[in-house]
């Protein structure tokens, strides 16, 4: 699948753009059934809460190796879109799971990935985006993503903390929201959405009956290295994966992986 003149125009325009059925059900199926049968996976996942004390739990990790994860985030379908966008060589900043249970999945405040990444880990400029791929459907009812549509012109917004997590300043949220369209990305199990490092985001809890499960890759210009973060994966070319997911041995994911450790 290419990325059209559209999507580029989209993206650049709204912050993100989100492309329907970029991967097969049978692909974003195989990932699944891997993710919850997956004891490093599991034992590597850790909690975040909410501002409300609700839990969402998660896996990240840095390194790419051989599992079926790292030739999903090295696809060469998302890197040719990654660096059609970022106009140049792209890395693997890294990849998350994200696992929002019934009932139990807590909210994502509203944040910018960049306010992070720049604060914390010393990426000078913003030429970074993150690609969610559902792995199962998202919906309002058990907390799709959100999106303020063109808040990434805004430039990066002071965070701090809200719950656990790393949260916007709200006051500069809600005057966003009085003049930006607030999206909410529903969105079918194989859809993937591509947004700006400085695109303001959030999700609600999951008070509903269904999982909404998905994994999100961020992604780095190489040339724009950290000078503070020590993964050498954020400043290293991605070696793009062209075989077929489905054709490949379903390898689950390595201890060694250089998970965040929380």
């Amino acid at each position: 699948m290419e990325f059209t003149k559209e999507h580029l125009d989209t993206y650049h325009r709204d912050g993100y753009v989100v492309v329907r059925n970029f991967f097969t059900q049978e692909e974003v199926d195989l990932l699944y059934k891997i993710a919850i049968k997956d004891d490093v996976m599991r034992k590597k996942s850790y909690d975040r809460t909410d501002a409300s004390g609700l839990k969402t739990k998660l896996a990240l990790w840095y390194s790419l190796d051989e599992s079926l994860y790292s030739k999903f985030a090295r696809s060469e379908r998302i890197v040719r879109g990654v660096e059609q966008i970022l106009g140049g060589k792209a890395a693997h900043y890294h990849s998350k799971l994200m696992q929002k249970e019934p009932k139990t999945g807590g909210a994502w405040e509203w944040h910018q990935d960049y306010g992070y990444w720049y604060k914390n880990n010393g990426f000078l400029l913003p030429d970074m985006l993150s690609v969610l791929t559902a792995l199962t459907p998202a919906t309002k009812e058990n907390g799709c993503l959100q999106m303020i549509r063109g808040s990434h012109k805004m430039g990066r917004v002071e965070h701090g903390f809200a719950g656990e997590q790393v949260g916007a300043d709200m006051e500069k949220v809600n005057e966003a929201l009085k003049i930006m369209p607030l999206d909410y990305l529903e969105m079918a199990a194989g859809d993937t959405a591509f947004f700006h490092c400085n695109t303001l985001h959030a999700s609600a809890a999951n008070l509903s009956d269904k999982p909404r499960w998905s994994i999100i890759t961020a992604y780095n210009l190489s040339s724009n290295k950290p000078y503070k973060d020590v993964h050498t994966s954020s400043y290293t070319p991605i070696e793009p994966f062209k075989g077929d997911l489905l054709a490949e041995d379903a390898v689950s994911i390595t201890d060694n992986a250089d998970f965040l450790v929380k």
